[in-house]
């Protein structure tokens, strides 16, 4: 059984998937407290689903590309069979997991998009490390940027484990609300970054508190 928060139809609003219609589902529960967390609510609630009841519903809405999300989704053990169970009906599959639980049992045709966390987050200290030797060209890494000390912990992150060399997308998200996209842009083009600035677009579509979408 899964701990299902919330499973909904929207425009993808990250990664080199972004504005793509796509179904999220977003599971209950993380044992992170990330300083800009934007999903608070689903520290807590939820109902409980079979795996066969989130695939049908992710069927329902006839979509080819699938994000599971949180929450941290690889909290909950039957999240594996989920992703294997939309991958064998031919889904495009993301998972979004914040960096601190291993990812090596994730299927392989499963895109992880995985969130290093700077310090501004203030769970710096949480993120596991040997997970950047399970990457491949699929996958993708993702880093909130708070301010310019986030800034020179990512930059110097992706050059020191060579993540540009590991992964599909490197991805550099200003903290929305924050840290306006113009200077994090200057440092990016400063330091000739080989990153894609992420501008989180479902924010800019609809108001950024808004769930369910």
């Amino acid at each position: 059984m899964l701990t299902v928060n919330e499973i909904f139809h929207s425009i993808q609003g990250e990664s080199t998937h972004a504005g793509r219609p796509c179904v999220f589902v977003r599971l209950t529960s993380c044992d992170l407290r990330c300083a800009w967390c934007d999903t608070p609510y689903a520290f807590t609630g939820g109902r409980k689903q079979s795996v066969a009841d989130v695939v049908a519903a992710v069927e329902a809405y006839e979509c080819p590309l699938v994000e599971i999300t949180g929450g941290e989704p690889l909290l909950q053990e039957d999240v594996y069979e989920l992703m294997r169970a939309l991958a064998d009906r031919g889904r495009t599959v993301l998972l979004e997991t914040g960096g601190h639980r291993p990812i090596g049992r994730v299927p392989p045709d499963v895109i992880r998009i995985v969130d290093i966390k700077c310090p501004g987050s203030g769970e710096a200290h949480r993120n596991d490390w040997s997970n950047i030797g399970h990457l491949t060209p699929r996958d993708e890494v993702k880093f909130v940027i708070a301010d310019r000390r986030d800034y020179e912990f990512a930059r110097d992150t992706i050059g020191r484990l060579d993540l540009a060399g590991r992964t599909g997308a490197i991805l550099l998200s200003p903290a929305h609300g924050i840290l306006d996209p113009e200077p994090l842009s200057a440092w990016v083009l400063a330091d000739r970054l080989p990153v894609r600035l992420q501008l989180q677009i479902h924010k800019y579509i609809w108001p950024p508190a808004t769930r369910g979408v």
